[in-house]
């Protein structure tokens, strides 16, 4: 895929196998990179879906070990969901933003507000599993790349990505949990428009909008965890994830 001003290409990584906990994923990733024939090059950010991560690093749960609450029950048979999905989301969450119509939106322990605490049984497999969330999804994208850096000779940035709703808008979008190897955000705050006219607050979201490119060719039921992304001059540094979670005190809908 090509961008209009003919820079950006969107690359997806096929014929990974099924993640299991203790792999390698950035020697997986990057060897079936290699059988497709793709070679990373310096400029390359890779944008992997937080769920082979989690898988990876053991972040599957068995419900069949989880005793809900009578909390748990009441909400659960309300509105007809697992009351032991329900108590993992409770467990997974610092603050509970909502709960409505069987809905939980909630804080997660890394400070992201979502649906469920991220918790969610989708490519998952076995009835009685559930995926959580990476640990630190900040250093899951570091030691991915840096076994990137050690297998290729180059330095590629890593993107963790999650799919999110938001608020006011129909529809999902892949959004950064985890960064490695580039600056999140990129500020024009100082420059001027195209009229002369000082910007105040504009600070883009990079990482965000590199992950929702990169689902444009992985998809949900595609079997495409990871994609790479090419000709685009991101800026190189020691970023992350947290760095797009705005402070308490600035966020006007606490």
């Amino acid at each position: 895929m090509v961008s209009d001003r003919g820079g950006l290409r969107l690359m997806p990584v096929v014929g990974l196998p099924e993640v299991q906990a203790g792999d390698d994923l950035g020697r997986l990733i990057y060897v079936a990179l290699l059988a497709s024939d793709l070679h990373p090059v310096e400029s390359d950010i890779l944008v992997v879906t937080h769920k082979i991560v989690a898988k990876a690093e053991g972040r599957v749960m068995d419900l069949s070990t989880v005793e809900p609450s009578e909390f748990s029950r009441r909400f659960a048979a309300q509105w007809d969901k697992d009351p032991r999905q329900v108590e993992v989301v409770l467990r997974e969450s610092v603050r509970i933003v909502r709960m409505d119509r069987g809905i939980i939106i909630s804080e997660t322990k890394h400070g992201l507000i979502c649906a469920n605490a991220g918790v969610d049984r989708s490519n998952v497999a076995g009835s009685d599993q559930v995926c959580l969330l990476p640990q630190d999804p900040d250093a899951s994208a570091r030691r991915i790349a840096d076994t990137f850096r050690m297998l290729s000779g180059c330095v590629v940035p890593v993107v963790i990505s999650d799919t999110f709703g938001r608020a006011w808008r129909e529809g999902l979008t892949n959004v950064a949990i985890g960064v490695a190897g580039i600056r999140p955000i990129r500020s024009y705050i100082g420059m001027l428009d195209t009229q002369g006219r000082p910007l105040r607050v504009t600070a883009l979201a990079i990482a965000d909008e590199l992950a929702a490119a990169a689902e444009l060719v992985m998809g949900k039921v595609d079997r495409v965890p990871a994609a790479l992304v090419r000709g685009y001059e991101a800026e190189v540094g020691e970023g992350s994830a947290r760095e797009l979670i705005r402070l308490p005190v600035l966020d006007m809908f606490r």
